[in-house]
């Protein structure tokens, strides 16, 4: 397992998030990577490397480029409002919904903060646009590494991605790694990718950015979004538009699920995947479907995860993992490497 490890990923160090109604400390640390690059070095589960840079046309390729200026001087902007603000952490208060425009970037800073967000619960810091592109960065080399021979490999980084629209942030994600991935896969000669989104919550931004294109497919099993974040998207009528109908499969369950049903429903998603045949696979891997999670209400042990690497692994594809969501701190570098050596030990 080639491992490609954002160093800079502590520089995004968010202070305070909006949790039900209450200002707490941030779920999303710095201690969340930290955490599995030790696992990882203490298993020697393969080399950990720093990623090549790329350039902002590769992110264009899945964010506007009016979003990405915005993400790239809002400290700048933030600043600008107030010396003081570096003390702070920026959070919107205000969104365009329903009939109000979203076309027009106001000049206001707050409320461009608005336009480029969907909730108040991802403060943008002074280093999240270094450690998010840094984060981006490690994403489209691991999906390149697969187009140079490796069997596997794994992007570990923070802030998370899956969350991340083509033009908004918001679930602690800025920018969409997994997406990134899989559309580098695609520019680089691949005909079809697969992209399996195996976090507690729905990886709506994954889902808007391919919904109309059958190039990729993107299966997720999640947690049901009329009682769990992001709650607007996820449910299993989504199947695609356009082109891309069908190639949208969303398997909620309920919160508080046995376990041996969200296997049942990891079964469900590798089935589709097989009859989609692509040429690779990309995996959003959360791991906030453990019991012991905060945010979350599946009950999935820490051996269950050798068994999710076990049987991705019997898909026989390329397969990039993109770290995502789990926040169960001291067990997250246990869970996530299980599921790396899972895959790399696998039958």
């Amino acid at each position: 397992m080639l491992t490609f490890y954002n160093e800079l990923h502590s520089q995004h160090r968010g202070r305070f998030e909006m949790f039900r109604g209450t200002m707490v400390p941030c779920f999303e640390t710095p201690e969340r990577a930290d955490m599995v690059v030790a696992e990882l070095g203490r298993r020697n589960l393969g080399r950990i490397v720093t990623p090549h840079g790329v350039p902002l046309t590769s992110l264009e390729r899945i964010h506007t480029p009016r979003y990405l200026h915005f993400l790239r001087h809002a400290w700048h902007d933030w600043l600008a409002l107030d010396p003081d603000n570096a003390n702070k952490d920026a959070l919107p208060s205000v969104w365009p919904v329903r009939t109000l425009r979203s076309d027009i970037e106001p000049d206001d800073f707050t409320a461009k903060l608005g336009l480029y967000s969907m909730d108040n619960g991802t403060p943008l810091t002074a280093g999240t646009w270094t450690a998010a592109k840094t984060g981006a960065d490690c994403a489209v080399n691991a999906a390149h590494a697969l187009r140079l021979g490796e069997r596997a490999t794994f992007a570990l980084t923070r802030p998370p991605g899956h969350h991340a629209g083509s033009d908004f942030f918001g679930g602690y994600c800025f920018l969409n790694n997994a997406a990134l991935a899989a559309q580098h896969l695609l520019d680089d000669g691949a005909r079809k990718v697969a992209i399996l989104d195996i976090d507690y919550h729905h990886g709506n931004g994954t889902q808007s950015i391919f919904y109309a294109r059958n190039d990729v497919l993107f299966a997720s099993v999640h947690a049901d979004p009329r009682s769990e974040y992001p709650f607007y998207l996820g449910h299993a009528d989504e199947t695609g538009s356009g082109a891309g109908l069908g190639y949208n499969v969303n398997l909620p369950l309920p919160a508080g699920s046995a376990t041996a049903n969200w296997f049942a429903a990891l079964e469900t998603a590798c089935l589709r995947i097989n009859m989609y045949a692509p040429d690779a696979l990309v995996v959003s891997l959360g791991v906030d479907t453990f019991v012991g999670d905060p945010l979350s209400h599946f009950a999935l042990q820490s051996g269950d995860y050798l068994r999710v690497g076990e049987r991705l692994a019997h898909l026989n594809l390329p397969t990039a993992f993109i770290l995502e969501g789990g926040y169960a701190v001291k067990e997250l570098g246990i869970n996530v490497v299980n599921v790396l050596e899972g895959f790399e030990t696998a039958d």
